[in-house]
């Protein structure tokens, strides 16, 4: 574990923390500042928590009820009474692998950590996992700079979709062109921006965003898993090849940044890609929680248990970050083979309600043989 790094009841929480390690410094919100008034926003109250980010191995400690430090902003958009809420927990555990190679990152106020920029819509939030591979370099570049990308982005934010879109693609270039990184690691991404009642997910990989709406598990990204038929079929059209499940018999994911040992020229098409897939949703009252995850935690937990967890954990003791723990002790019992980074981010301070099923009166028949049968069994109960 790096120096001044432990596990908290938040995550992995890192004293200390830099805000240069992210590199949002006053040139990006100079930039950015004139397109950001153009929006309400209320501000919300200063003791908002900050950034929660994992750089290393975290450890599973014994379940407690921590007391809630969470930032709450409100917006309503005049067509509703739902108000977001947003909090969030975290937990990342190595799992069986020698290392540690996934990071994530939470923000649940946004508008606190980039200073209380004016223009900037509440509740503003964002979150990322990170699953690297051939090392932690491309993970912890991409988790330390893509929110700098998306904000700088001149389609932010006005086009928050387009923004998210060029922001990969960027950092993907920029990583190749550090030479103090190797860039033959890669990783794979998916981010949640939270912007307002809107909801962007923007997914590269194989990792996976689940919405519990009521109890049901909507999937907000796809697995970009080589053997997928629309992944097949690009990577072929583009001269790849598939072996094994593997793309090009290296890679077990069709998209990820990094990996320049596997890509051509800056700019040029390649089988493996690092443009996201984009899923924007408005938030609703019957959206309780979002679970985002690495694939170590779907490779043995379908979306529907995952979401059927949770609700269940919340309706006990309303704690997002116990709920992530507790998928990461599920997947290790399952048997996981790999690192384990979970986040859990509710929409309402309340747990979610109780799900009522109405009952109905429905006529049920029974043939004659079926009466015949059940009297006779009652005449025989009766003469026994």
């Amino acid at each position: 574990m790096a120096a001044g790094t432990e596990f908290s009841p938040y995550g992995m929480l890192e004293s200390g923390f830099n805000r240069d390690n992210m590199s949002t410094g006053e040139d990006i919100m100079s930039q950015n500042t004139y397109h950001l008034k153009q929006m309400v926003i209320r501000k919300p109250p200063r003791h908002v928590s900050g950034v929660r980010h994992s750089m290393s191995t975290a450890t599973l400690q014994p379940p407690h009820s921590p007391d809630f430090g969470f930032g709450i902003v409100a917006v309503t958009d005049g067509k509703s009474d739902f108000l977001p809420m947003i909090r969030s927990g975290s937990c990342a555990e190595k799992g069986p692998k020698q290392y540690m190679e996934d990071e994530h990152i939470c923000i649940d106020d946004l508008l606190e950590y980039l200073d209380g920029i004016e223009g900037f819509p509440s509740p503003g939030a964002f979150y990322g996992v990170f699953d690297g591979h051939g090392g932690t370099d491309a993970a912890t570049y991409v988790r330390k700079n893509i929110l700098k990308f998306i904000i700088e982005d001149s389609q932010f934010p006005v086009c928050l979709e387009k923004a998210i879109q060029n922001a990969y693609v960027k950092a993907d270039h920029a990583f190749a062109d550090n030479a103090s990184l190797d860039i033959s690691s890669g990783t794979t991404v998916l981010t949640a921006l939270v912007f307002g009642r809107m909801m962007v997910v923007a997914n590269a990989g194989d990792c996976r965003a689940v919405l519990g709406k009521r109890g049901r598990a909507i999937e907000l990204s796809k697995d970009h898993k080589p053997n997928s038929p629309s992944e097949r079929l690009r990577i072929e059209q583009l001269g790849g090849a598939i072996y094994d499940g593997y793309l090009n018999g290296q890679l077990s994911v069709a998209r990820a940044l990094g990996d320049w040992h596997m890509k051509g020229p800056k700019g040029s098409a390649c089988p493996l890609s690092a443009e996201p897939e984009l899923q924007q949703i408005q938030l609703t009252e019957d959206d309780e929680f979002l679970i985002i995850g690495c694939d170590g935690l779907w490779d043995v937990m379908s979306s529907q248990c995952a979401v059927t967890i949770t609700r269940k954990e919340l309706m006990v003791h309303n704690d997002p970050e116990r709920c992530s723990r507790e998928l990461v002790r599920e997947a290790l019992k399952r048997n996981t083979c790999d690192n384990l980074t979970v986040i859990v981010i509710c929409f309402s301070p309340d747990p979610p309600p109780r799900i009522e099923i109405p009952q109905t009166r429905v006529r049920r028949s029974i043939s004659v043989e079926g009466l015949n049968f059940l009297k006779g069994v009652l005449d025989g109960d009766g003469n026994s």
